[in-house]
């Protein structure tokens, strides 16, 4: 056979064998639409929104305009063709949802293992109508290196309830199949040519390419077949151009899906995508509204007794020095048992004195509320009045005037509830505590175990240490506090990073592998502490000795916070040094003097924002942004970003401090109540710019829970 004709029948060969696969693409596809159309005729249920594999609302790869249950953090993970894209998604609001992505692409453009951060918002506008759909509009890897970078507008109708359709327009990676010139170039020319973006260290906002360059169409449906599946088909617009044809053939833009819900908040996907790949998806979700244990596993609270139920003994106080110390001792018992401290005890007239610290509540106004029943049983007659003061490391922050009256009417009320709060009296202490003699000093400890993650290491993505840490407590007199933790790891891998630290800046915090290696038993923090109120509406803190891991010295703070009032403002300085990597009683030579300024904003509805400026421990000056939303229950989840006079070349990898905050109570789990919580802070990357001192005791939120605002939040609980 001559030689021209070998080559050409190769090419052939070729050509035919890749028209063969599409073609049992196709067959593949109009098989699977055959199987399904049939189960039409089957019942089915209201459809659910689910998850797609970028972690966000939407169909397998596309978006959608629903939204899940306000509140919901969903942990998505999903795989194909060498790629794995790991989500973090909470809905912010009813309409907002924002997602942090951690992606790891094999072969990234034919080359090495790509590990890239990335966040995306989803905000839907619109609801939908029996004639209108919802509308909704995103942003995907708006902040990050940008492979993933697109905007779009996206409509989705439901017919009946269980068959939804949406259709869309993307920008960016998803305009690159079927792209087409941006519709919005009507307003302007400029909106023609997508910018081509810089992504440098990574971590900036490229707002220059928003809905800039071709557009291009997108849609799918879905169909809630049973309570437990879902099927799914789309139409997608991304052309993969990283990953097509390093890491998989794309021989159709038509994905389909299945998508099974193993129990509540767990579903498993099976994907076939663009006509050559099989992915995979899991999904887990919880709902900080919603208990993961059968919720009021606490003790019934005391029921109130009425005055005249009192027996001859309890009808009067006694006089004598012994008799008083007996009744006190029981007084202080049976708040005990209610989860509570006594802390103080007078009598004015017709007023009973009482200053209690809730050691146990999630909600201060349940601890309030228990107390008053005690007291409606342990007080004599002739005490009309109970005046409740709230109290935080020997600091009196709130005072509540609980009628006795009240408590004996209103307790079956049907509207007992609102009606208490409106009756109730709630300002700022004025004048010194009165401490009971048994109060100080106290020595507490306790053994337990923890938890430290680390992740986003490409040389390991995922790290942990689990071990025991000792804490102790002693309290020689009010407002004064000497604290200690220690810890020892049991098990862990931690110090197996070796990554050495490229930092151009002071290393503050990056160098936090070494004092993983070398401080194995570590002292956590070894201080002393001083709590006082030099005025009605100021605080103050003064804090010496081991503050943090990484940074010992003194710290000081001012808050002024009044009683019914959103807002408050701080002022806290300090001067500290670095201590030693094995985390003992060394310190090494770098020392600094750091400080800020913070506003506080509490906005109703959970939500609160903090801004804290000053000088970071690097030396570098700025300010931080923070936002959390609070849930009654204690869950927090929030995300804050720094921006300092570092330059974004010399931060490094991120190019400034950013990052998410999650906040779990224990009792959410247990169902018991108890005010231990579990708090991690998830870093895109560890740098040291715009880094802050992360010493404990801060005043805003020893004293915010303790003030009106979060009472009356948390008011329902009052009876309970």
């Amino acid at each position: 056979m001559p030689k021209k004709l070998l080559i050409k029948d190769k090419t052939t060969y070729a050509g035919n064998m890749r028209a063969g696969r599409q073609i049992r693409s196709r067959k593949l596809t109009t098989a699977v639409l055959v199987a399904v159309i049939p189960v039409f005729a089957l019942a089915g249920s209201e459809i659910s929104t689910g998850y797609n594999s970028y972690g966000y609302p939407g169909l397998i790869d596309m978006p959608v305009a629903t939204s899940r249950p306000d509140g919901e953090l969903a942990f998505s993970s999903s795989h194909f063709a060498g790629q794995t894209r790991n989500t973090l998604t909470f809905q912010i609001t009813p309409r907002l949802s924002g997602s942090f992505r951690y992606s790891i692409i094999d072969n990234y453009r034919g080359g090495n293992t790509l590990y890239d951060r990335s966040f995306s918002l989803h905000y839907r506008f619109l609801d939908e109508t029996y004639t209108r759909p919802a509308v909704a509009i995103g942003f995907n890897d708006f902040l990050g290196t940008g492979i993933y970078a697109s905007e779009y507008v996206v409509a989705t109708k439901s017919v009946g309830n269980r068959l939804r359709f949406s259709l869309g327009m993307g920008w960016g990676r998803l305009a690159g199949s079927g792209g087409f010139k941006n519709p919005l170039s009507i307003l302007s020319d400029k909106l023609e040519t997508r910018p081509v973006r810089n992504t440098g260290q990574g971590g900036t906002v490229e707002s220059a390419q928003f809905f800039r360059g071709d557009a291009a169409l997108f849609g799918g449906v879905e169909w809630q077949a049973t309570d437990r599946l879902k099927l799914i088909a789309e139409y997608s617009s991304d052309a993969y151009p990283d990953e097509s044809p390093f890491n998989f053939e794309r021989d159709s833009q038509l994905n389909l899906g299945a998508s099974y819900k193993i129990r509540p908040g767990m579903d498993l996907s099976l994907r076939y995508l663009y006509g050559s790949e099989i992915g995979v998806q899991l999904t887990a979700a919880l709902n900080p509204k919603n208990p993961a244990s059968t919720s009021g596993r606490e003790p019934a609270p005391p029921p109130v007794l009425p005055r005249g139920a009192l027996s001859a003994e309890e009808l009067n106080w006694p006089t004598s020095e012994g008799q008083q110390t007996t009744r006190r001792t029981d007084l202080a018992q049976a708040l005990r048992q209610q989860g509570i401290r006594l802390h103080g005890l007078s009598f004015k007239g017709s007023a009973a004195r009482v200053e209690i610290e809730n050691t146990t509540y999630q909600l201060e106004a349940q601890a309030v509320g228990r107390t008053a029943r005690v007291l409606s049983r342990r007080m004599p007659t002739n005490v009309d009045t109970f005046e409740i003061i709230l109290v935080s490391s020997g600091v009196p922050v709130s005072e509540l005037l609980v009628r006795r009256s009240d408590m004996e009417t209103l307790g079956d009320d049907l509207e007992g509830s609102w009606k208490s709060f409106a009756r109730t009296s709630i300002t700022s202490p004025v004048g010194k505590l009165q401490p009971i003699p048994e109060r100080y000093p106290r020595f507490d400890w306790n053994l337990k175990p923890y938890l430290t993650p680390s992740l986003f290491d490409p040389d390991s993505p995922i790290r942990a240490d689990l071990g025991v840490q000792l804490d102790a407590t002693y309290e020689p007199a009010p407002g004064w506090e000497l604290t200690g933790s220690v810890r020892k790891k049991v098990i862990g891998n931690l110090d197996d990073a070796t990554r050495r630290s490229d930092s151009l800046l002071p290393r503050v915090r990056s160098d936090f592998n070494l004092y993983e290696q070398q401080g194995d038993p570590a002292i956590t923090n070894l201080t002393a502490a001083y709590y006082f109120k030099p005025g009605q509406d100021l605080y103050g803190r003064v804090t010496v000795g081991y503050l943090e891991p990484m940074f010992g010295g003194i710290s000081s703070e001012v808050l002024w916070k009044p009683n019914n009032s959103p807002f408050a403002f701080g002022v806290e300085a300090n001067y500290v040094k670095q201590r030693a990597y094995d985390q003992l009683f060394d310190f090494r030579s770098y020392e600094v003097a750091t400080g800020h300024v913070s506003a506080y904003w509490d906005m109703g509805n959970g939500f609160h924002t903090q801004i804290d400026a000053g000088r970071y421990l690097a030396g570098d000056w700025g300010a931080t942004l923070s936002v959390d939303r609070e849930f009654k229950n204690g869950w927090k989840i929030g995300a804050f970003a720094t921006l300092t006079d570092v330059p974004f070349s010399t931060f490094g990898e991120g190019s400034f401090d950013k990052g998410i905050r999650i906040t779990m109570p224990i009792s959410w789990l247990t169902g018991e109540p108890n005010k231990s919580d579990y708090t991690t802070t998830i870093r895109p990357v560890t740098r040291d710019g715009g880094a802050r001192l992360d010493v404990g005791g801060r005043l805003y939120e020893k004293v915010r829970p303790l003030q009106k605002p979060a009472l009356q939040d948390g008011w329902g609980k009052f009876w309970r």
